[in-house]
C-alpha cells in the first residue's frame, strides 16, 4: 500500500504524516486517518530520535485493519516510559499503546521493525 525510505531528520516525520493521509484518504474515516496520522507520526519520530538511522515506513492494508511498521537500523528496543504530566516529551510509544489496538517489535538481522495496528472497520 505504501513504502518509503526516510532519512532520519526531523523534516521526515511531516513528510510520512503527508504521505500517510495522502494514500489513505479516499479509503478511512476522517477518525481513523487522523488517528493513523498521529501514529505515524510518532513512530517516525521515535526512530529519529532514538535510533537515528535511515528508515523505513510501511502501511500495510489488512483484512479489517491497517498496520503501521516503521523499520531502522537500530537493536535498542523502544519502551513506553512514564513521565510528569508537564513533561514534553515522552508519550510517543504511550499514545501508541492507547490508540493502537495492538502493537509490538519485532527485531530483524539488521535492526527492529516498531508496527502497530489501527482497526478500519
Amino acid at each position: 500500500m505504501l513504502s518509503v525510505d526516510l532519512p532520519p531528520e526531523p523534516s521526515s516525520a511531516t513528510r510520512a504524516r503527508t504521505l500517510a493521509r495522502e494514500r489513505l484518504a479516499a479509503s478511512c474515516s476522517s477518525d481513523t486517518l487522523d488517528t493513523v496520522a498521529l501514529l505515524v507520526t510518532e513512530l517516525v519520530t521515535n526512530a529519529i530520535l532514538h535510533a537515528r538511522t535511515p528508515l523505513l515506513l510501511t502501511l500495510e492494508s489488512q483484512p479489517g485493519s491497517l498496520r503501521i511498521c516503521v523499520e531502522d537500523k537500530s537493536n535498542e528496543q523502544p519502551a513506553v516510559r512514564h513521565y510528569e504530566s508537564d513533561a514534553v516529551t515522552g508519550r510517543g510509544l504511550a499514545l501508541v499503546e492507547q490508540l493502537a489496538s495492538s502493537w509490538g517489535v519485532d527485531t530483524t538481522p539488521s535492526g527492529k521493525v516498531v508496527w502497530c495496528e489501527v482497526p478500519t472497520t
